[in-house]
C-alpha cells in the first residue's frame, strides 16, 4: 500500500506540474521575438469571430498599433491582467491602439459569455476554439501577447501577465502610438 501512495503522489505531482506549465504567472517584462530580418517579423494574418458573431481579421487594423493577447478563462494570470488591459484600451483607443484578446478555450464562446457576465470588458474578444491563430503565432503558454506596430510587424513578444499601464511594455506602446 505504501508503494501505491508513492506512485499516486508522483502522478499527481507530475500532472499538476504539466497543468501549471501551460499558464505562465511570471511577470518578466518581455521576451522579444524580433529578428534582424524585418520580413520575418510580419504578424501572421488571421480571421476569427468576435463575441457579436462578426468576422475580424488582423489585417483590417493595419495602420494602428495592436496588442494581440492570447488568453483563457481558466488562466489566473490572464484574468489578473485584464483590468489594466481594459484601462489601456479605453485610454488609448482613440489614439490608434487596438486590443485584441484571443480566447483559446475549447468551448470559447460559452466560457467567455459566462466570464463576461461577471467581468465585462469593452475591447474585442475573438474566439479561437480551432487554435488557428494560436498555432500561427506558436502560442502555448498563457497569457502570451504580441505588440504589433502600424506596419503590421511584431515588435515584441510577451510571455506572462503584467500591469499594462507601467513598465517598458507601456513605454513601447506609448512610443509606437506617438511616434
Amino acid at each position: 500500500m505504501n508503494q501505491f501512495k508513492k506512485i499516486m503522489f508522483w502522478m499527481i505531482f507530475l500532472l499538476t506540474l504539466m497543468l501549471l506549465s501551460g499558464c505562465d504567472s511570471s511577470t518578466t517584462e518581455s521576451q522579444s521575438s524580433v529578428s534582424a530580418d524585418a520580413a520575418e517579423n510580419v504578424a501572421p494574418d488571421f480571421t476569427l469571430t468576435d463575441m457579436d458573431g462578426q468576422k475580424v481579421s488582423l489585417s483590417q487594423f493595419r495602420g494602428q498599433v495592436v496588442v494581440l493577447n492570447f488568453w483563457a478563462t481558466w488562466c489566473p494570470p490572464c484574468r489578473e491582467e485584464m483590468p489594466s488591459m481594459e484601462k489601456l484600451y479605453r485610454d488609448y483607443k482613440d489614439k490608434g491602439l487596438v486590443m485584441l484578446a484571443v480566447n483559446v478555450d475549447e468551448n470559447g464562446r460559452q466560457a467567455v459569455e459566462k466570464f463576461l457576465q461577471q467581468t465585462p470588458y469593452s475591447f474585442p474578444i475573438l474566439i479561437d476554439s480551432e487554435s488557428a491563430a494560436q498555432n500561427a503565432y506558436g502560442v502555448f503558454r498563457f497569457p502570451e501577447s504580441f505588440i504589433i506596430d502600424r506596419n503590421g510587424n511584431v515588435v515584441e513578444k510577451i510571455i506572462g501577465g503584467r500591469d499594462w499601464l507601467s513598465g517598458s511594455t507601456f513605454q513601447l506602446i506609448n512610443f509606437l502610438l506617438n511616434g
